[in-house]
């Protein structure tokens, strides 16, 4: 029997996940770039990690980070030699929690607060007790934990400034079941969908109000939202997620 991969720790989502040349036509052959080699990218060529201090951060072997990263310089080679679309999605990978020590101080772990049992914990984008319009953008979430479908404590954490990328691991390491927000891009919506957090987009007004209707069963929210400032293509559904990312369809089970 092959031995079950390693699922890839990762950070950071990928903010955008398509690229295309400009004078691309249709039919042109296209690249996938997995999330966990788009990691690699990330920690060793834009960060500028050594692939030893990668292969601490993502939880797996050296030889496995090279093995990655390999493959993920071949595809940009080929994409950019062959006028090539690229896509980014896939691999055997799961989010950060914010709680391993081998991320080497990763900012999520100043977010991990305990959640009890039979706890339902909401997210909602936040400034001035109003439902904030931009999630890539937000200072602020505002926590409710809710049981027996009352709230039973909320909170205001700050971000510290984490960009797009970064902020679906914040959720993660908050142990957020539930985001409320008004745009959202379909990176981060894809990001969400890997955390296992349920999404209500497109929703304005009273950030307690809006729980409130959420408790209720009243909320109105777009089920298709998108944010003005992104491209994308991923759209939900009432009651789901964009799909299955990472790895959910693996050995590592769902994150």
């Amino acid at each position: 029997m092959a031995r079950p991969k390693k699922c890839r720790r990762v950070c950071h989502f990928p903010q955008n996940l398509s690229f295309s040349p400009d004078d691309a036509k249709e039919g042109t052959a296209e690249i996938i770039l997995t999330v966990d080699e788009y990691e690699t990218l990330r920690l060793i060529d834009k960060e500028g990690f050594s692939q030893e201090t990668c292969s601490e951060m993502m939880g797996v072997a050296r030889t496995t980070v090279q093995q990655i990263y390999a493959s993920a310089r071949k595809k940009l080679a080929d994409m950019l030699v062959d006028g090539l679309r690229l896509r980014i999605e896939g691999g055997d990978f799961r989010l950060c929690d914010g709680i391993s020590r081998s991320c080497g101080g990763c900012f999520k772990q100043d977010f991990s607060k305990p959640k009890g049992d039979n706890i339902m914990r909401i997210a909602v984008t936040y400034e001035n007790g109003m439902v904030f319009q931009h999630f890539g953008h937000t200072k602020q979430f505002k926590v409710y934990d809710v049981t027996e479908g009352k709230v039973i404590f909320s909170e205001v954490i700050d971000t510290n400034g984490s960009g797009h990328g970064a902020l679906a691991g914040v959720l993660t390491a908050l142990n957020a079941d539930t985001l409320i927000c008004g745009g959202i891009g379909g990176g981060a919506q894809a990001a969400l969908a890997a955390a296992g957090i349920k999404l209500y987009g497109g929703v304005t007004g009273s950030a307690d109000m809006a729980v409130q209707s959420l408790l209720a069963g009243v909320l109105d929210f777009n089920p298709n939202v998108k944010c003005d400032h992104h491209d994308h293509e991923h759209h939900h559904e009432e009651g789901h997620t964009c799909g299955d990312h990472g790895c959910g369809s693996h050995s590592c089970g769902h994150h």
